[in-house]
């Protein structure tokens, strides 16, 4: 599907598929609670693991990027956009409980992938980004693979970016790899 008809999935609390730096996301509206729900039961995946939420910008994450100490700004800043998920700390709980699960930080990446940032920027905020796999499946990563998991699913055209492996996600905090 196009930009346009992605658009509307999302507005109206729907699910998408969209091509990412390494395999296929799904993604909804992180603020959508119901949203968030049917994508966590699609996938069978436990809301205590928490997801991660892509953005074209830092604009778009701006509530967490203000509470950040400059040095740490720098840190993540240089590595964005780009393949790389960061922990952040939400003080202030603008992500709600249902994308975190049990963490207290949220994992954020600013993606380079053109489609995701088009997304993003078109939606006007960040978005859920997760593997398009149920789980203890492998990440979707051709479209055939995709609609043998998700076959009512839409997905916005596009082409996987050329990574080998799902981001590096850190934690802002302490620098630590976690994946």
């Amino acid at each position: 599907m196009n930009l346009d008809d992605a658009l509307v999935v999302l507005r109206q609390g729907g699910i998408l598929a969209y091509p990412t730096e390494a395999v296929w996301g799904l993604g909804c509206d992180p603020f959508n609670q119901t949203a968030v729900e049917q994508l966590l039961t699609l996938k069978s995946r436990p809301v205590e693991k928490g997801l991660i939420v892509v953005a074209a910008s830092v604009n778009q994450i701006e509530p967490l990027w203000r509470e950040l100490p400059l040095s740490v700004q720098k840190a993540v800043s240089a590595t964005w956009p780009g393949p790389n998920t960061w922990l952040l700390p939400d003080p202030n709980h603008w992500v709600p409980e249902w994308v975190k699960g049990e963490h207290a930080s949220v994992a954020v990446r600013i993606s380079a992938h053109p489609s995701v940032q088009g997304l993003c920027e078109a939606f006007g905020g960040p978005l859920i980004s997760t593997s398009a796999n149920p789980a203890a499946e492998e990440p979707a990563r051709s479209l055939d693979q995709l609609r043998s998991y998700f076959p009512e699913l839409g997905h916005l055209d596009g082409v996987l970016g050329d990574l080998d492996q799902p981001t590096t996600i850190r934690d802002a905090v302490s620098g630590r790899v976690l994946r």
